[in-house]
């Protein structure tokens, strides 16, 4: 039931053209719900001043981030906020209906998490599951070394040889890295595939729109950052190298069908439409996260699944990326069985980063992240691989055709 609701979660920066509507929709409909949706708001937004990550984007209210940029207010005051506002939603009813009773269940779950948070913040210590509960009420689930050793074989047969298997794969996949010049090109014609795809099952706010930014220096592959208004800067990082799988993997997850049709329909649908300010901030290490970047992952699947991926990539962008369309089906069957151990990996090996997951995992742990992350044991990446379990075991939308649209919609 959590998750239903998580699913309904944004957070965003605000438009300055938006501001009267802001006004507006914060003095509607005074309800108790609604006003302690307010103060856990400004709550996450008080934690964000002494942890820079936490706040991913926002976009209610300028004044109530004003505010907190100027209290700055000490964490144990913080906390003791936080505990008395969940215990003030404890004496408030859920409500009759579905939507109330998982909007207060999310609240409470979200509040969980930012005690959690300041916790840690203070130096409290826990183990891998106890904090992925603590943060993303979620434990990854566990898979026996003969899982992990099956398909290590598979991949030992396709790449004979000598020297670590890790490096005689990463030397095959080398000639599939999409040329510098050529990425924006490829990029902007994943966009367009997915967003076509997208478009025919889900009907999306007709001033949508994004920008692409190209960087540097940052420790991800790619990132939305939802700006409210139904606009999205999408930043796609040129220091690691971009492999030609991972056009499509970040157009769809960071662009259509993943977080900025996400954000775009939950800005529409609870808060213009229901009021529900609490999904204007989106705290980043929190049970949102999970389901967030969990149907963002999943979203690729129900875009492209299968058979029709290698047919786009073989008649479309092997060729703008200057890449053999003749080695299209080959470079997905391996990719299968890499991603496959990648993400079955047992979460709480990610985290840490120690010697199990060297042995196991043939591509590097920095998929998502440059070489100088990999020995950073930070929230962000554990609840990255967490989400990426989610992706396969709890967000499953069934295997008729369409399903998977359908619940997205």
């Amino acid at each position: 039931m959590t998750r239903a609701i998580v699913a309904a979660s944004a957070g965003i920066l605000l438009s300055a053209a938006g501001l009267a509507g802001w006004q507006a929709q914060v003095g509607r409909n005074a309800t108790p719900m609604n006003a302690l949706a307010e103060r856990y708001v400004k709550t996450v937004l008080a934690l964000g001043q002494h942890d820079r990550d936490y706040v991913d984007a926002y976009y209610g209210p300028p004044e109530w981030k004003r505010d907190a940029d100027a209290s700055k207010i000490a964490l144990d005051a913080i906390a003791a906020q936080a505990r008395t506002l969940r215990g003030d939603l404890s004496k408030v009813p859920a409500g009759p209906d579905e939507m109330g009773r998982l909007r207060h269940q999310y609240l409470d779950r979200q509040l969980a998490a930012v005690e959690a948070r300041i916790r840690m913040l203070n130096g409290e210590r826990l183990a891998f599951d106890e904090e992925s509960r603590a943060l993303y009420d979620a434990v990854a689930p566990t898979h026996p070394a003969s899982h992990f050793q099956k398909i290590l074989d598979a991949l030992e047969k396709r790449f004979p040889g000598k020297g670590p298997l890790a490096a005689r794969y990463e030397a095959w996949r080398r000639p599939f890295v999409i040329p510098r010049e050529k990425l924006d090109a490829v990029f902007r014609t994943a966009v367009t595939a997915c967003r076509e795809r997208t478009l025919k099952h889900v009907t999306l706010p007709a001033n949508e729109r994004f920008t692409v930014e190209y960087v540097t220096n940052k420790s991800w592959s790619g990132y939305n950052w939802y700006q409210g208004d139904y606009r999205s800067l999408i930043q796609v990082n040129t220091d690691l190298p971009i492999y030609i799988d991972r056009a499509i993997d970040l157009a769809c997850h960071e662009g259509y069908p993943g977080h900025h049709v996400y954000n775009a329909l939950l800005e529409k649908h609870l808060v213009r439409d229901r009021g529900w300010m609490e999904f204007t901030v989106y705290p980043l290490f929190s049970p949102q996260s999970l389901i967030a970047e969990g149907t963002a992952n999943y979203g690729i699947e129900v875009a492209f699944p299968g058979r029709e991926r290698v047919e786009l990539e073989r008649t479309v962008l092997f060729p703008a990326a200057g890449l053999d369309p003749s080695r299209a089906a080959e470079y997905y069957e391996v990719q299968a069985l890499v991603d496959d151990l990648y993400r079955k990996a047992r979460a709480e090996i990610v985290g840490s980063f120690d010697g199990m997951e060297s042995e196991l995992i043939p591509e590097p742990v920095a998929y998502e992240e440059p070489v100088e992350e990999q020995s950073t044991d930070t929230p962000r990446r554990r609840g990255w691989v967490l989400a990426d379990r989610v992706r396969h075991d709890g967000i499953r939308f069934g295997k008729k055709p369409n399903s998977g649209w359908r619940r997205m919609d």
